[in-house]
């Protein structure tokens, strides 16, 4: 007895310490780059619980639970022939790096919708969503819009994107535009327009920077000639009289001075006339730049237009398309569903007859086979009656039949007419018997033998109904011998 209370004992110690090492192991840490999801009956009216950070107990049997994964995954998004604002198809790859989120309304939607999915299903998933809102986004920006200002096109981008990735639980990590090209090449005018007019500014700056220079030498070179004509003319009028040397002097200083001046405006004549060649140079070939980038842009804009109109004819093509042949395709479709809806009404139709013809046969031979069983049973009991003696039984159903076959053998002559028989006695019978008599001996010999119809369906009268007992006897000693 005691044996028994230390194995129980031992059994209850072992159960406790399995069931505390189960619950143990139900308490399950979340790593730093991961979401723990416990789903299953959760409480209130969330379809599951994320943990981020933590950790929690997983009740078993009611609870189970997942990890979603934090990994940032790269999206490359090579967009091909987008339609902007201006009916103008751009090409812009682009770079999206996405994340499941970690915020809490956020973190429930990735349960709901990710979890279970491989990192390359959630890939495609993403993909599909950016392609559209990338889409949405360029079909409402301009060319010059996207080309000129990329934050705002960044910002509307990572907008449009990042709204509908957190529907299933992704968040926008970064977005990064690589290039954004056109068929047409509208954004290759607008960047050389642009060096165009920037090649023509620097050039108008560099000729107004000479023009300043040469005026600048030409003021120099004037002050300096004139110092040395006023140095010399002192110095050649040392011997002469003060008076004179002063008026030779002034004079020479006067023709220098105009000497000078004549020279400066010669000078100065010379630099406007060169300037202006330079201008004109310049204007000439920033009118010429001008005149070329107005042509090719003039170009490039028919072209586009060429292009705008094909497309406008593909989509008249698609909307006379939509107009006539799709309907058309739908009635053609309307019809052959109705026919088949119809033809499944006949087969359903003939398949319920069929079923009702079987089961009417199938009840009317339940009927015949209750009948046959209880006319079997009846035969069984009639003969177990008779002793096992199959004769015999026979013989109690011909009895009890009798009345009814004496009665059919006389309707064989019931409705025999016969208004008036007429016989003329000769006397002829022979042995003592009268022709009348032999006459109704014949007629009651037209009904059939009883004996004679019993054999024909294989069975025999008593020897009592047909009179032959020389036959009853050897049926008598027959049945002695075989006893």
């Amino acid at each position: 007895m005691a044996q028994f209370i230390v194995i129980a004992i031992a059994l209850a110690i072992l159960f406790v310490f399995i069931l505390i090492y189960s619950l143990f192991r139900r308490y399950k840490r979340c790593p730093a780059d991961h979401i723990l999801v416990i789903y299953g009956k959760v409480g209130g009216k969330d379809s599951a619980r994320c943990i981020h950070g933590g950790a929690a107990f997983v009740w078993p049997i009611i609870q189970d639970y997942e990890y979603l994964d934090l990994t940032p995954i790269p999206i490359e998004v090579d967009l091909r022939n987008a339609l902007s604002k201006q009916n103008i198809r751009v090409n812009v790859p682009s770079r999206f790096m996405v994340g499941i989120s970690t915020e809490p309304g956020v973190m429930n939607n990735a349960a709901e919708r990710l979890l279970g999915l491989a990192q390359d299903d959630i890939h495609h998933l993403a993909a599909d969503i950016i392609f559209g809102q990338l889409r949405v986004v360029i079909a409402t920006m301009d060319i010059e819009e996207i080309n000129s200002d990329r934050e705002k096109f960044l910002a509307n981008v990572s907008e449009a994107v990042e709204h509908e990735l957190i529907k299933i639980g992704l968040k926008l990590i970064n977005v990064n535009i690589t290039d954004i090209t056109d068929e047409s090449g509208y954004i290759d005018a607008l960047g050389r327009e642009a060096a165009a007019g920037a090649i023509n500014e620097a050039k108008k700056a560099v000729a107004e920077k000479e023009r300043d220079g040469a005026i600048g030498e030409a003021e120099a070179n004037r002050t300096k000639r004139i110092q040395v004509a006023a140095a010399n003319a002192e110095a050649n009028i040392g011997e002469a009289d003060a008076k004179q040397k002063e008026r030779v002097k002034v004079a020479a200083m006067n023709a220098e001075a105009v000497k000078g001046e004549n020279t400066a405006k010669v000078t100065i004549a010379n630099s406007d006339a060169e300037r202006r060649k330079l201008e004109a140079e310049a204007r000439k070939i920033a009118i010429t730049a001008e005149k070329i980038n107005e042509a090719m842009a003039l170009a490039e804009a028919y072209k586009a237009e060429q292009k705008a109109e094909m497309e406008r004819a593909e989509r008249e093509k698609a909307s006379q398309y939509a107009d006539i042949i799709i309907p058309t395709e739908v009635e053609k479709q309307k019809i052959e569903i109705e026919a088949e809806a119809d033809a499944e009404r006949i087969r359903r139709i003939a398949k319920g007859n069929a079923d009702g013809t079987y089961q009417k046969m199938l009840a009317e031979a339940k009927g015949l086979y209750e009948i046959l069983t209880k006319q079997a049973e009846g035969f069984k009991q009639l003969v177990d009656a008779a002793g096992n003696n199959s004769k015999d039984a026979a013989m109690l159903m011909i009895a009890d039949k009798l009345p009814e076959i004496v009665k059919t053998q006389v309707e064989a002559i019931k409705n025999i007419k016969i208004d008036k028989i007429t016989v003329w006695e000769t006397g002829n019978g022979g042995a003592g018997t009268s022709s009348t008599a032999n006459f109704m001996k014949g007629l009651m010999g037209a009904i059939p033998p009883l004996d004679e119809l019993f054999k024909q369906a294989g069975l025999q009268l008593p020897d009592y109904m047909t009179g032959n007992k020389e036959d009853d006897k050897i049926a008598d000693t027959t049945e002695e011998t075989e006893g």
